[in-house]
């Protein structure tokens, strides 16, 4: 599985004055578009882009009232970078390769997907060439490909990467060969020499780049963490993604034994193994704070701080995420994918929503913001606990001002798409 980008623009050039501006003054479909695809807005909301097709069927991205100037023969995946580069999937004599801002990558491939990005700017896109898969990281392709590649991750400054690959060929029904092993990690698109049967999520560590962690299944039963290549020699009845510490760069994952979940460290249980669940931990930069999705009861999920769970608690917890210093954090909350509501340090926030999105904190760590939908179909911002008195019938995630003053929301409101740059104070 494809993990998503995570990563924060750069904001200080932005524009921040007060008030409303209108950047389009109608999303419409232009006179020679057959039609349009959903749109997609970049971080400093200056910017509405969409996938559409002309009347000659060829498609090209829409960029508020101008379009790219290259046709393609298809295009998809639409995505702005965290620095607002437009990129997209893109067909060019029936080959694949991605598209930034208009300008496709010299390389082509009989198919791409997945665009993400790297913390510095790089961009990057699965690919898959004559049946063999790897990446491609702004134009250049990974020098080894594999039968199989996914779950790519990058280092902490985006100029390493790793992924799940396919080292050894299977037959069909191949029972034999699957048990001896036929996955591993490449980093650099250098495989490890080890194979596992089921290999997931390497990471980084984010010090020194040069420690890559990630989840193997050694046998049907047993599951462990591997670190370049090595296994741990505990092994568990299950794991999940580690995580390495920022500061110390210890490694921890979520454990199971005895049909319980703790949290390991270097092999050992640092949060006991008495919960039903953990997972999604993350740290705090400074390494002091470990932070995790829990469930201390069966079907009953919540978040724990250092091995202190919070007292609310929902069949549903996801998005878990912390503040710019590691002492705060926020999630959303449901009831079977309805009735989201979301949590900032343990306690509800008002309202119930047919949809909410991750929390999003300031730079200072002192306001949070979250974009939500209610029943009826209209998107609204709650801010630090206050509903926005805006409703939008498309909206985006918020951003705060790099000096914790003002708040953007952006979003299309009478079929024109708007920027709003909000002043925390005046928010009722």
């Amino acid at each position: 599985m494809e993990r998503p980008d995570n990563l924060s623009p750069d904001t200080q050039a932005w524009d921040w004055e007060k008030g409303r501006r209108t950047i389009l003054s109608s999303v419409d479909p232009g006179p020679d578009w057959l039609w349009q695809e959903e749109f997609h807005a970049s971080p400093d909301g200056e910017t509405l882009a969409a996938i559409i097709r002309s009347e000659d069927e060829s498609f090209t991205l829409r960029v508020n009232d101008s379009e790219w100037e290259t046709p393609f023969e298809k295009a998809w995946l639409p995505k702005f970078s965290p620095d607002g580069r437009l990129t997209a999937l893109v067909m060019l004599d029936d080959e694949w390769t991605l598209a930034v801002d208009g300008t496709p990558w010299d390389e082509r491939f009989s198919f791409a997907w997945g665009t993400r990005f790297g913390n510095e700017g790089q961009i990057c896109a699965s690919i898959q060439q004559d049946m063999q898969y790897g990446f491609c990281v702004d134009g250049v392709v990974w020098e080894n490909l594999f039968e199989n590649a996914t779950d790519m991750s990058f280092s902490s400054d985006g100029s390493r990467n790793a992924a799940v690959v396919q080292v050894n060929s299977l037959k069909q029904a191949d029972l034999e060969g699957f048990s001896k092993g036929a996955y591993s990690v490449a980093v650099d698109s250098q495989a490890w020499d080890a194979s596992f049967m089921n290999v997931w999520t390497p990471v980084f560590d984010h010090r020194g780049r040069e420690r890559v962690a990630a989840q193997v299944r050694l046998s049907e039963t047993e599951y462990s963490i591997a670190v370049d290549g090595v296994p741990w020699k505990k092994r568990f009845g299950c794991v999940w993604a580690p995580a390495f510490n920022p500061a110390t760069g210890a490694l921890v994952a979520p454990a199971r034994t005895g049909g319980r979940w703790g949290m390991v460290a270097d092999e050992a249980f640092i949060w006991a193994p008495v919960y039903y669940q953990c997972m999604n931990q993350q740290w705090s930069e400074d390494g002091n704070n470990l932070w995790a999705i829990v469930a201390p009861e069966y079907g009953k999920f919540t978040v724990a701080k250092n091995n202190t769970p919070w007292q609310a608690t929902f069949p549903v917890i996801t998005d878990l995420t912390l503040s710019p210093s590691g002492a705060r954090a926020a999630a959303l909350a449901c009831h079977a994918n309805v009735d989201f509501r979301i949590l900032v340090d343990g306690n509800v926030w008002q309202g119930s929503w047919d949809m909410a999105w991750k929390p999003v904190f300031s730079p200072d760590s002192s306001h949070v913001a979250a974009l939500v939908r209610d029943k009826s179909g209209a998107m609204t911002y709650l801010v630090d606990n206050k509903l926005v008195k805006e409703s939008f019938t498309k909206a985006w995630p918020p951003v705060f001002s790099s000096d914790n003053q003002k708040v953007l929301l952006k979003g299309i409101q009478n079929n024109a798409f708007v920027r709003i740059v909000l002043p925390l104070g005046e928010i009722a």
